[in-house]
């Protein structure tokens, strides 16, 4: 295959969108997701075609030059390695799934143009951070998803709540985004490069100082792309968008960005001690904070929403922990389930008559078993039932931090613990909820379409059987990721078998704790309970409130003060006062022209005094 050819992958998605963008008004509804649905769909067969290319090293291709100034060569280039080649194959392969589901979701909407190209375009953009050689490509595809993100998020912008929610992931993620431009212009200042083969190789040369700092930056922009603290209250709000751009945005593509960046540049990143423990205690930290904010949300989506920042949490553990092969792992079976739960939420919210609130559901197992059967596979995954994909990749990760004898990662550990106790009781609870006994609230079911049905099933036998992709040596596997990613500096967790199995049978413990927990509370409907607590939770620790607080309120006062007090009263005042005197001193002159000669010759006569008397003092000194 022609390494050239490389480009279509993510330029067909790019196509699609401008199809739509240019004639999809002109289309019938069917033909815009079609359009939609092939582009991406097509992307994922050359990706599979192109594998043999990642082999090894992997394939560096250029297709032009895009900047070049002095030092500064920024190329229009691709670097097709195995961790690109895995998150290519995951991203577009997901896509094509969540493009056809949404095709069938959106079948009642009109403006679907503008949804299947900004849909597009979102994919294209995401393809552009897997796929870029080199830092201001993949920036250049770090902004394009947060402008993707905005437009889809706020899609239904004539609800003035879905238009704040777009409007604020979009501002949240651009505070991560400066944080990621400050680290690129060092970098680039630091090494004279760009690419990120070139930028990672001359890693070791940097000073240890700034190395650190590096990293930190590279932390606090993946923590916004991400919705990791404290960056991370963008997430829940934008559960206003459809519900497929949820299952997109939310479990395969955006907020796994920086999960991935943090593996790109792990050569670099590894470096860095206090850097490793500042991503672990981040990811640590976000785990806990959201897996407590998802047990008391009433919207089926916010429940999600929550265990999806929980999960890339996880992920954020294994970078720090030095297990790249661990992050990633994680990331493709997540991808799978959570896709999978979104997908299956929308279905559930059709069912329900548009009805969001999961303590007014009820029954859904009688209106649907199918959707009953594959929304437990994603909840047996996410739970981590042992020996499904959810189990194999979170105990791993579990396995990476416990490998460490040191404080952090212990204290890590012990929060990956109770966020897996508390991850299987959220998880159930929204079972039980959901799909146990009789219909809360009459409802008009919608229709489901066949296209929202029939995507489920692919992605359950993966979210099921997706640990296969990396067993452990314990488990009769080869770890087939680690090999196949073989990322420098990866830490190696040197733990007998015997540790090993007794974490898994602790973490096992911990899913069938949390099943009796959620059953014992659940298993008949208790009716809701408001309480502090639950408010304080349900409220995302108040997070909110607490940056309106620190943050917004001070600054509104600011602009008060320097809008109106300082521009407005000291400098605009200010003017108008020399205005003001400028304007009676010329009133005063005014009236002394009055067009009299008597005046005139009075005046001059006065004059003719005062230099008089100006010449006899001179005579006199």
């Amino acid at each position: 295959m022609n390494p050239k050819l490389l480009f279509l992958i993510p330029l067909l998605p790019l196509l699609g969108a401008a199809v739509n963008i240019l004639v999809g008004m002109r289309l019938r509804p069917l033909w815009r997701g079609g359009i939609a649905v092939v582009s991406v769909a097509l992307s994922f067969a050359l990706a599979c075609l192109a594998w043999p290319l990642s082999a090894g090293e992997g394939t560096r291709t250029l297709l032009a030059t895009w900047l070049a100034s002095g030092g500064l060569r920024a190329d229009f280039g691709i670097l097709f390695d195995p961790l690109a080649a895995s998150m290519t194959l995951m991203v577009t392969g997901v896509s094509t799934l969540i493009h056809l589901y949404a095709v069938g979701y959106m079948e009642q909407e009109q403006d679907t143009a503008r949804f299947f190209a900004l849909l597009n375009l979102f994919v294209f953009s995401m393809l552009c951070i897997v796929l870029a050689d080199n830092l201001l490509l993949l920036f250049l595809g770090w902004e394009g998803v947060g402008f993707c993100s905005y437009g889809l998020i706020g899609f239904w912008y004539a609800r003035l709540d879905n238009a704040r929610a777009g409007q604020k992931a979009f501002l949240v993620t651009r505070v991560g985004d400066v944080f990621l431009a400050v680290a690129l212009l060092w970098l680039f200042t630091a090494t004279g490069h760009l690419g990120i083969p070139e930028i990672n190789a001359a890693a070791p040369s940097l000073a240890p100082a700034a190395v650190t700092a590096i990293v930190l930056l590279l932390l606090a922009g993946a923590s916004g792309k991400s919705a990791q603290l404290p960056l991370m209250t963008w997430l829940p709000d934008a559960m206003a968008g459809p519900t497929p751009v949820s299952a997109l945005i939310h479990a395969a593509t955006m907020v796994t960005a920086g999960v991935y960046l943090l593996c790109r540049l792990f050569p670099l990143v590894s470096l860095s001690p206090t850097g490793l423990a500042a991503i672990t205690l981040v990811g640590g930290l976000t785990a806990f904070y959201a897996a407590t904010c998802a047990v008391a949300q009433r919207e089926i989506k916010k429940v999600l929403a929550y265990s999806t920042m929980s999960q890339i949490g996880y992920m954020f553990i294994a970078v720090g922990a030095g297990s790249v092969s661990g992050a990633m792992f994680h990331l493709l079976t997540h991808a799978f389930f959570k896709a999978l739960l979104f997908m299956g939420a929308g279905c559930v919210i059709h069912l329900c008559g548009e009805e969001n609130d999961i303590h007014r559901m009820g029954g859904v197992k009688k209106k649907s078993p199918f959707v009953f059967w594959m929304f437990l596979a994603g909840a047996l995954c996410l739970a981590g039932m042992p020996l499904s994909g959810g189990f194999f990749s979170k105990d791993g990760i579990l396995l990476a931090c416990f490998s460490h004898d040191d404080g952090i990662h212990r204290l890590v550990w012990l929060l990956g613990l109770v966020s897996a106790f508390l991850t299987s009781f959220y998880t159930f609870r929204l079972l039980y909820l959901v799909f146990a006994g009789e219909a809360r609230q009459r409802t008009h079911p919608h229709r489901l379409s066949p296209l929202m049905r029939w995507t489920l099933p692919p992605l359950a036998l993966l979210g099921l059987f997706g640990g296969l992709l990396n067993l452990p040596p314990a488990w009769g596997g080869n770890e087939m990721l680690k090999h196949l990613l073989a990322v420098a500096n990866e830490w190696t967790a040197d733990v007998p078998h015997g540790t090993e199995y007794a974490l898994a049978v602790m973490a096992a413990g911990l899913f069938l704790l949390g099943l009796l927990a959620a059953w014992g509370r659940y298993r008949s409907y208790p009716g809701d309970q408001p309480n502090g607590i639950k408010r304080f939770l349900l409220a995302g620790w108040q997070a909110d409130t607490g940056i309106e607080w620190t943050l917004l309120k001070p600054f509104r006062a600011l602009a008060i003060f320097f809008g109106l007090g300082l521009d407005q009263t000291v400098i605009e005042g200010g003017l108008r006062l020399l205005a003001d005197g400028a304007h009676r001193q010329g009133e005063l002159l005014r009236r002394s022209v009055t067009g009299r000669v008597t005046t005139y010759v009075h005046g001059f006569a006065w004059g003719l005094l005062a230099l008089l008397l100006w010449f006899l003092l001179e005579t006199v000194r």
